[in-house]
Formats: C-alpha cells, sequence, structure tokens
C-alpha cells in the first residue's frame, strides 16, 4: 500500500503541486510574518537594552492619551543633582529630548520621516550606551550649532554647514550643522537632531532648569532594582515613575509593539484567507482525483486492501503534499520576510537581513499550518475513497457522486443559514454595538458556512440563468458548455467557492466603507461651516507661531483653535473613564453646527463647565448640571459641572469617546504647554475664499507641515484614510483571485483528462480545436462569474448588517458601490477566460485516436 501510495502521488505531482501552491502561499504568510516581527523585536529589543540607563526618572504618566497633545512632560533638572546624592549612584544627567518640534530646510522644506516615524531633537551627550557617535565635524558648542543623524542627511540632502529652522514649543530658531552622527545599532526611522547640553532644554523646554527625565548610572556592586528602590526611598514615587534598563526596554518594546502588531495581524490575515480558499482548492482536487480512480481503488480492494487501508493511502498522499507544500512555503517565508525587512528599509528602518531571527516556533507553525490543513481538507475525500467497493474494478469509471441527492447538504446548509441569518437580523435590530458587533461575526461565519454546505444547490438554478444565453449566442459549443457547468453541482460549487470567499469579503467591505465614506460626507456638510481648517498633515499638534501667523494674515476674519488634552472623569455610575477632551474658543458657533440635546455652546465652554454628548451622559447617569470630578496630566484635578449635552451623529470633532470638551481656557489652566491641533478659520468681510487660500498659503509656506484644507479637501482626507482600509481588502481580493484561479485551472485539467475519450468523440465528430477551446472557456466564464455572484450576494448582506453597526457610531448613511460590484462581476468573467487558457489548449492538442481509445 506505501508502495501504491507513493506511485499514485509521483503519477499525480503536476495535478497535486497546483494544490500545493495554495499550501505554499498561505504557509509563506505565516512563517515570513513570525520571522519578520520576531527578527524586529529582537533587534529593537536589543537596541532598547543597550540605550537604557540603569534607572531612568520620568514624569508620573498617569494618563495617555491616544490623541497627541503636544504637552511635554518635565522633571526639575535639579532633580539630577538630588538623585546623584542617593548612595549608589555612580552619576546622574538631565536629559532633554522631544518630539514636538519640525525641522525643515532653506527651502522650507521638512527634514524627517515621511513614513510616520518621528523627528527627536534631544541634548548631545555621548556614554557608552549612546546609539550614534560622531563621524564628522565636530561636537555642537553653544546656541545655533547642532548635529544631524547620517541617514537623514543623507536622504534629504543636508551637508555639514547648511542652516536648518527647528520650530520648537518655545519658539522657532536656527541651527547650522557642524557635525554628522552615523548609528551604531538599528536606525528606527526617526530623524534625530542633538543640540549642546547647555541650551537644550531653554530651546525645546523654554526653560533650563527643566527636563524629560534623568539618566542614573548604578554604581559597582550595586543592581539596578536596588538602585530604583534607594531612588524612591529618597526622591518618592508619587510624583516620578522609576524604571530600571529592563522595565525602560520593555516599555519602549511596548510603544513599539502596536507597529508591529499591525503588520504581524495583517499578514496572518492574508495567511488566513489564503488558508480558506486553498481548502477548497484541496478538497476539490482530492475529490476528482478519487473519482477517477474509482476502478483502481475498487481494484484494491479487490486484491484484499480494507477501508481503512484505503482511507490511509489517500490521507498519506494529502500529508506528503502538505510536507511539500509546507517545506516551499517555509522557504518562501523567510524571503518574504527578508523583502519586508529591505523595504522597512527602504522607509528607513534599517534592519539587516542578516539578523534575521527563525525561532523553533516559526517551522512548527509552518508545518503545523501546512500539514494540519491539507490532513483536514483530503479526510472527507478520503471517506469516501474508502467506501468505493471492489466491483468497481469491473466498471467503467464513473464520477463519484455525481448522482447522490442533495438533500443531507440541503438540511445542514438550510439549519446553518437560518442561524447565520438569525444572528445578521439580531445585529440588525440591536441597540448596543459591542452585541450588535458580536452577532455580526457570528452571523458572517455561519451564512459563509452555509453558502459553502448549499453552494451546489445553487447551481442548477443560477448557471442555467448566467449561461441561458450561451445557447443563442454560441449555438452548440454554448449550450454543452452550460452542461458541463451543471454536470456536477458539487464540483461546480467547490470550485466557485475559492472565488467565493474572497468576493464576499470585498463585496461586504466596499459597502461599509463607501457608507462611512457617505457619512463623514453627511457629517462634514452638517457640522463644519469653517471655510478653511489648518491641520498639520499627520493630524500632530503645532506651535503657536504658527497660530499667530494664521491670524496675522490679511483676510483672515474669525480663528477658532481646537486644543486636546487627556482627561479621567468620575462618574455617577463609579466608573472611571480615560479619554480625550477638546477644547475650544468661544466663537465655535460660527466655525461648527452643533446640535443640542440640552444647553448650548455657552453654557460648555463657561469656565468650570463641559459639555458631553447626550448618549454617553445617558449611559453613565449624567444628568445636566452633574458636577464631575475631572482629572488632568501632573495629577492636577477640577471638578466641573455639565453645561450642555450635545446630539451629534459622529464625527463632530468635540473630543473622542464620550464627546467631552470645554472652553480652551480650561485647557491652558490644566495644560499649559499643550498645542493647537487644528484651526478652523472664516474670511474677513470683503475677502474671496480663493483670495484668502492663496494668502494662507503664502503665510504657511515656511511651515511645511501644516495644510489648509476647504471642505472639499477634508472630504477628500476622510477618503483616503478610508481606502486604505479598502486597499487591504483588494490586496486579499487579489491574493484570493490567484488561488481561486489555481482552483479553476485544477478543476478545469482534471475534467479534461477525465472527459478524455468524450472529447475524442466530440473532435471525431466534427467539433474544431477552437470551437473546443471555446466550450472550456465558456465553461470556467459560467463558474468564475457564478462564484462572483454568490460571494457579491453575500458581502452585499454583510455590507447592510455592517453598516447598522456603524449606524449606532453615527454613521446612518448606505451607500452601494455599484460601479465597483459589476467591475468585480467583470473581472470574474476574465478570471474564468484566464483560467481556462491551459486547459483548453491541452484539450484542443489531444490525438482524436488516442483520447477515443482511452480508459
Amino acid at each position: 500500500m506505501l508502495k501504491a501510495t507513493l506511485r499514485s502521488f509521483l503519477a499525480h505531482k503536476g495535478r497535486l503541486m497546483l494544490s500545493a501552491l495554495a499550501i505554499v502561499l498561505s504557509v509563506a504568510f505565516v512563517a515570513g510574518s513570525l520571522i519578520f516581527s520576531d527578527t524586529v523585536t529582537r533587534t529593537f529589543d536589543r537596541l532598547f537594552a543597550s540605550t537604557s540607563a540603569d534607572v531612568t526618572v520620568e514624569p508620573k504618566q498617569d494618563l495617555k492619551s491616544s490623541v497627541p497633545t503636544g504637552a511635554v512632560q518635565t522633571v526639575p533638572a535639579a532633580l539630577a543633582a538630588e538623585v546623584a546624592k542617593v548612595d549608589g549612584v555612580a552619576g546622574t544627567h538631565a536629559d532633554v529630548s522631544v518630539q514636538n518640534i519640525v525641522v525643515v530646510d532653506s527651502h522650507d522644506k521638512s527634514v524627517g520621516p515621511t513614513t510616520g516615524a518621528p523627528t527627536i531633537a534631544t541634548d548631545w551627550y555621548l556614554t557608552h550606551r549612546s546609539p550614534v557617535k560622531l563621524t564628522s565635524g565636530h561636537a555642537p558648542q553653544g546656541a545655533g550649532q547642532a548635529l544631524l543623524d547620517a541617514d537623514t542627511a543623507d536622504k534629504k540632502h543636508v551637508r555639514i554647514g547648511d542652516t536648518l529652522t527647528v520650530q520648537a514649543q518655545p519658539g522657532t530658531f536656527e541651527v547650522e550643522i557642524v557635525g554628522i552622527a552615523t548609528f551604531t545599532t538599528t536606525n528606527p526611522g526617526a530623524a534625530l537632531v542633538f543640540l549642546d547640553p547647555s541650551v537644550a532644554a531653554k530651546e525645546l523646554l523654554g526653560s533650563p532648569g527643566r527636563a524629560t527625565s534623568i539618566s542614573v548610572d548604578a554604581a559597582k556592586g550595586v543592581t539596578d532594582a536596588e538602585l530604583k528602590h534607594r531612588i524612591g526611598a529618597a526622591i518618592g514615587t508619587g510624583t516620578y515613575d522609576l524604571k530600571t534598563a529592563d522595565e525602560q526596554a520593555k516599555s519602549s518594546a511596548a510603544d513599539l509593539g502596536g507597529f508591529l502588531d499591525v503588520i504581524k495581524y495583517v499578514m496572518l490575515g492574508f495567511a488566513g484567507i489564503a488558508t480558506l480558499v486553498g481548502v477548497f482548492l484541496i478538497v476539490n482536487t482530492f475529490s476528482m482525483l478519487i473519482a477517477q480512480r474509482t476502478r483502481e481503488l475498487g481494484l484494491l480492494r479487490a486484491l484484499g486492501a480494507d477501508r481503512r487501508q484505503v482511507r490511509r493511502s489517500v490521507l498519506t498522499e494529502a500529508v506528503l503534499l502538505g510536507l511539500v507544500g509546507s517545506t516551499l512555503g517555509l522557504g518562501a517565508g523567510i524571503g518574504l520576510a527578508f523583502g519586508l525587512i529591505k523595504l522597512m528599509s527602504a522607509f528607513g528602518m534599517n534592519l539587516k537581513a542578516t539578523e534575521m531571527v527563525i525561532g523553533w516556533p516559526t517551522p512548527v507553525a509552518a508545518y503545523v499550518v501546512g500539514v494540519g490543513v491539507t490532513f483536514v481538507a483530503a479526510y472527507l475525500p478520503a471517506r469516501r475513497a474508502a467506501t468505493v467497493s471492489p466491483m468497481a474494478a469491473l466498471a467503467d469509471a464513473e464520477i463519484a457522486g455525481v448522482g447522490k441527492p442533495l438533500k443531507v447538504r440541503a438540511a445542514v446548509g438550510g439549519a446553518v443559514g437560518a442561524l447565520g441569518a438569525a444572528a445578521l437580523a439580531g445585529c440588525a435590530a440591536a441597540t448596543k454595538t459591542a452585541s450588535a458587533a458580536s452577532l455580526l461575526g457570528l452571523g458572517v461565519v455561519l451564512t459563509l458556512i452555509a453558502t459553502v454546505i448549499a453552494g451546489p444547490l445553487l447551481v442548477r438554478p443560477v448557471i442555467r440563468v448566467l449561461g441561458g444565453a450561451f445557447p443563442a449566442l454560441f449555438g452548440p459549443v454554448g449550450r454543452m458548455s452550460q452542461r458541463n457547468a451543471l454536470r456536477n453541482p458539487r464540483r461546480t460549487g467547490a470550485t466557485a467557492a475559492a472565488l467565493m470567499v474572497g468576493l464576499a469579503l470585498v463585496g461586504g467591505m466596499s459597502v461599509a466603507s463607501a457608507s462611512m465614506s457617505k457619512s463623514f460626507d453627511q457629517q462634514i456638510d452638517k457640522t463644519l461651516g469653517a471655510d478653511f481648517t489648518i491641520q498639520n498633515g499627520n493630524f500632530l499638534p503645532f506651535t503657536k507661531e504658527i497660530t499667530d501667523k494664521v491670524r496675522g494674515t490679511e483676510g483672515v476674519g474669525l480663528v477658532v483653535r481646537q486644543r486636546f488634552a487627556p482627561v479621567a472623569v468620575r462618574l455617577p455610575d463609579g466608573k472611571r473613564v480615560t479619554t480625550t477632551a477638546a477644547g475650544y474658543d468661544a466663537q465655535v458657533d460660527q466655525v461648527a453646527h452643533v446640535a443640542y440635546k440640552g444647553g448650548d455652546t455657552a453654557a460648555a465652554l463657561a469656565d468650570g463647565s463641559l459639555g458631553m454628548d447626550v448618549n454617553f451622559a445617558e449611559d453613565h447617569k449624567v444628568r445636566l448640571g452633574s458636577v464631575l470630578p475631572v482629572e488632568f496630566p501632573g495629577g492636577k484635578t477640577a471638578e466641573l459641572t455639565v453645561g450642555a449635552l450635545t446630539d451629534q451623529d459622529s464625527g463632530s470633532g468635540f473630543g473622542t469617546q464620550g464627546g467631552l470638551f470645554f472652553g480652551i481656557a480650561t485647557v491652558q489652566k490644566y495644560v499649559p504647554d499643550g498645542q493647537d491641533s487644528s484651526l478652523y478659520v472664516n474670511r474677513a468681510p470683503g475677502t474671496t475664499a480663493d483670495r484668502l487660500r492663496k494668502n494662507l498659503e503664502r503665510t504657511l509656506a515656511p511651515f511645511p507641515q501644516v495644510q489648509v484644507r476647504d471642505q472639499a479637501d477634508y472630504k477628500k482626507l476622510v477618503h483616503d484614510q478610508i481606502a486604505v482600509l479598502l486597499y487591504l481588502v483588494y490586496a486579499l481580493l487579489g491574493l484570493a483571485i490567484v488561488i481561486a484561479v489555481l482552483g479553476v485551472v485544477n478543476t478545469l485539467a482534471l475534467s479534461v483528462v477525465e472527459r478524455t475519450r468524450e472529447i475524442g468523440l466530440l473532435r471525431a465528430i466534427g467539433l474544431a480545436r477552437r470551437q473546443l477551446r471555446r466550450m472550456i472557456r465558456l465553461e470556467s466564464v459560467v463558474i468564475a462569474v457564478f462564484g462572483a455572484v454568490l460571494g457579491l450576494a453575500l458581502g452585499l448582506v454583510w455590507g447592510v448588517c455592517t453598516q447598522q453597526v456603524l449606524a449606532l457610531q453615527g454613521m446612518k448613511a448606505l451607500a452601494v458601490p455599484w460601479g465597483t460590484i459589476v467591475a468585480v462581476v467583470v473581472g470574474s468573467a476574465v478570471v474564468g477566460i484566464v483560467a481556462a487558457l491551459l486547459p483548453a489548449l491541452r484539450a484542443s492538442r489531444m490525438n482524436v485516436l488516442a483520447a477515443i481509445a482511452h480508459e
């Protein structure tokens, strides 16, 4: 049996390799994501571990905001001298390092990363832990001199002697580049500017008596943990955060972890789609191979093989296929990780491919996924093979399962589909976002399973409609292609299912994204009344100097500032909610249209008051006039009265969770170092919008990070952000299509083999080669379009239900992108044509007499 199994595997290796490609793709994404994330994690672990001080003293990070405020929390620089007196301290340094800066060259071009990495200004203080070394020029001496990292200097064409402008919170100042510093470790992609320690605090923090942290070196024989304990006892831990080198490294790695998780989960998403679609391909391949080997399996049974041996033989083939696919996939995963490392280098994160990490979990995961998926996918065909009777050796080969009724499929598919439909209906009727999202996920899974199970039941009615015009357009060839697609509903359903999965995902996400775009458009039209909005390109806050410049621009009539502050609110129901509140100038009604359930803008922005979203208030038993304890950064607290409750749909900009907002004077009082995030500008009487825009752009030319946007620009910005999600979905679609094409090719290739004699007879009675190729192409097209129709129908239902979940967040507009839907159907027909090229060519080249004699 083992010899027979190996010979059978090698005899069909060409057909099986098409199935192996699906395994290769899924394993490659799994292995590649694990190798890449492990490599980046280890690289940065070493970077953080080697650059962290033995103990670091930082200001208490009691409130963390998801929205940047521009404020920099500091400690007194004199704290370094106080810590130096602690027993076991070998040395201290008051560090100055900020990220709320922008650096521009003499041509008003930004000197900094374009990939989202920060621009960091810090004091030049070399130790054995420094990640850079001076490679040319000299160290900065006094005000007006700075160093720049070598990577940024090369990318931005900055040389020693060039003058750069640094836009910092205390003010703008110019520096001459007097030296270049080169990274001795991994460059995380940031741009680094180094200033003389004697002026760094004054230039970057506004006071020479401030620092962002204190670095502490431990004396010989004193552990980091012991030194941390001693320092904590000396200065207290209520105001400061103390971290050992290991704790600081872990904290920095955790901040990086979010970025790595995005890449990791995206790649695992690709792996999941490849695996799911590959299952259909493998099931179909093994089912067809077993159908074509009915006589062979019957002969094995007649020679004494029992059912268990036959089943084991087929599963052994599957394991061999999984091993081959997993091995190739692991190699492809290493190549994929190498490509990602090079891609990160292009974006400024200089990882070394020579330090690629391949831990033992990676090959284990690769083989578990590859072999496991193949084994599971082949199990049902293997059971079917075990039921072949020894009498089948005496009969003509027939296609297994063609004549079997689909009653079981109908019952199971109907039951699962009913549960899925009930879940989706519950999602549409839900009033809470969490429960609606849970029901949506359950409904999507169940309806997908139901469609896969019941797909063969839909083959005949749907394909009769889709291919109804074939006889009229293509004559007998069209009629035969339609009947070939109807011949085996199970096979057609399984082949189309691979494409259906990808298109269902695309259909659902397209409806959701189109609905989000339309909702935001409506909300912008409804709430934004300003002529122009001034914002940083990456939504970071900007300096007061920009606000002053805008106010002084000719043609500007009104400027309303928006500024954010992290807060924690104690609510009447006993909960403490950490969120971000927004501060506005009193004239906000002139640039925004806000709907209120109670109170008004004046009451919300009054001193000692705040505004809140009415739904959030109802959830937490807050009423108009309620007095709420509010915590601000640095331990500052206030009791604010709820002066207004807003009734906005979504995206009003009035804060984040809870929609908290108050007067900008409140923000300035409790977060004095905060920066403006947006400016809403109205033109003065007699000034046209075009004229004001030109004046603003001229004023802001020295500030390339800031953009002037009208309502149309703002809508485009939102659309572009939503499009990022769509691009990911389209990439998943592309992967699904690649595997679906393999599935159609596999099905048609095996179908041509099983119909060899039939094709020979058709050729003998006059069917031309061109007609034969057309017949196979039409069969492929109708199968692909069938999969597209099922997928898009399912996706539209998912999309509508997703929109119902979004509606609970205020995004109530429903939009169906019919252009995308039509394009996908047309594209599916093209996929069918492409997939049929090789099988059709092979069929047309058959020797007629040999084909007729084939058994």
